[in-house]
């Protein structure tokens, strides 16, 4: 049974930040990051599944604003790189949250600095810059709202309403570092935001193109590729019906039961396999014991 759990863990560890050895969990012992073990973020982004689920479901999102849409199509090698492209999301998002201050303000200063390098104009003639304080406050909020949804749907739904307040409290921090304003820190001021941003979000042609190449993303091996399909489903499934309407990726009434028992039926075999993350790594830097 060891040897099939190191199996799956180096499978799930390939797709993760951690893929590219760039931070160390382990050491300084004692510093908490940006954070600490006691906050919403450390709770939240602990779960793989419900993080890849959530992680799945900001990126469809995201690509909705035509100025998220062009700098990623304009500057991202995401078409040739799918793999490369989430080990660097998954890198920051892991960073922030759970890596030593040092490495979590070497990742902000480092993603600060590409982002003053990605300018253009939209297809729509507008002029954008991934350093725009509303664009990153977009960007920040359809991924920490579905991490949240996720987190609900698949680890615990039980979670409190202060307890998902303070959860959008504390990581606003990270966008705000990134420049961000405004940040909607509150399950209705979310609720409230991306209802006052609907007018805005268009699909067009290339979101399209977008949502087909990451829902065709190839597996890392031919027998990851049902799972692999089934958690772009739960992403699908995840987002507000008015997304999925929008971006033309509704799915039937009975479909949805059966996505949601499948990744319910692998996120036990998933927990028991992974056992040296970002998040158990760095509970071994705090002196805790596993989860």
């Amino acid at each position: 049974m060891e040897a099939l759990r190191r199996r799956i863990e180096v499978r799930v560890m390939s797709l993760s930040g951690l893929a590219l050895g760039q931070i160390d969990y382990e050491h300084p012992e004692g510093d908490p990051g940006l954070f600490g073990p006691e906050s919403m973020p450390w709770e939240v982004h602990s779960d793989f599944t419900s993080m890849l689920v959530g992680g799945i479901a900001s990126l469809l999102l995201q690509m909705l604003h035509p100025l998220a849409l062009a700098g990623v199509w304009d500057h991202s090698n995401f078409r040739q790189d799918m793999l490369g492209r989430l080990r660097r999301t998954g890198q920051f998002v892991a960073g922030t949250s759970f890596a030593p201050t040092a490495s979590a303000d070497w990742l902000i200063d480092k993603v600060r600095s590409i982002h003053l390098k990605v300018t253009g104009t939209a297809a729509d003639g507008r002029r954008y810059a991934a350093s725009d304080p509303a664009l990153l406050t977009w960007v920040h909020v359809a991924e920490v709202s579905c991490f949240l949804a996720g987190y609900l749907r698949y680890l615990n739904p039980q979670l409190s309403g202060a307890e998902q307040d303070r959860y959008y409290a504390e990581i606003a921090l990270v966008a705000e570092r990134l420049g961000a304003t405004d940040v909607p820190k509150s399950r209705q001021a979310v609720a409230d935001y991306l209802d006052a941003m609907r007018p805005q979000l268009v699909c067009d042609e290339r979101t399209r193109e977008i949502c087909r190449i990451l829902l065709n993303a190839p597996a890392p091996s031919r027998s990851a590729v049902p799972i692999s399909r089934l958690f772009m489903q739960a992403g699908i499934d995840l987002l507000p019906a008015w997304t999925q309407q929008q971006l033309g990726l509704q799915q039937a009434a009975w479909q949805r039961p059966l996505i949601r028992a499948g990744v319910h039926s692998l996120a036990p075999i998933l927990r028991w396999a992974v056992r040296n993350g970002a998040s158990h790594r760095s509970r071994k830097r705090m002196g805790l014991p596993p989860r």
